[in-house]
């Protein structure tokens, strides 16, 4: 009793292997083409420069004696010094670095008020991990923290 060769299990096993295996790779080369690497650096050496210069910028920070705390509650940003306060109250930049997705990255202008106080507002939703940044507007110093948002509390931000 011979049976066709399509009524058989192994000739279609045997045609399933590379069906599947043509199709993940269709699969893989549409995603390698049609998405793009955010986290992948093109100039190292750049990059590395970079770092150190940055560096420097935070030596420069604890050097200034900064100690502030930060609080971050519904988009309301408030930054207050208790040392090392900058003495011609500019304003300062705080940038939020998404720690997967660029795109989300932004930036807050703070203002000082009457109360010695910076504040900005971001109308973004600032849920997730987050690399914080903070700076004067000639960027002479730096301040660095990760965070987990949203947080209660105040954040003690120093260098």
């Amino acid at each position: 009793m011979n049976t066709p060769w399509y009524k058989q299990f192994w000739p279609w096993f045997l045609i399933t292997i590379p069906v599947v295996s043509f199709t993940m790779g269709f699969v893989m080369l549409h995603l390698a083409t049609s998405t793009e690497n955010s986290l992948v650096v093109d100039d190292y050496y750049k990059e590395g420069k970079a770092i150190n210069a940055r560096l420097d910028k935070v030596e420069q920070a604890k050097r200034l004696g900064i100690t502030t705390d930060l609080t971050i509650e519904d988009g309301s940003i408030a930054l207050k010094f208790h040392s090392g306060i900058p003495a011609d109250g500019e304003a300062l930049k705080l940038r939020f670095y998404h720690v997967t997705l660029a795109d989300q990255d932004t930036s807050v202008m703070l203002t000082r008020d009457a109360q010695g106080i910076y504040r900005g507002f971001s109308e973004r939703n600032l849920s997730g991990k987050w690399q914080l940044s903070l700076t004067p507007m000639d960027e002479n110093w730096k301040i660095q923290k990760t965070l987990n948002l949203p947080y209660s509390g105040v954040i003690k931000f120093n260098p």
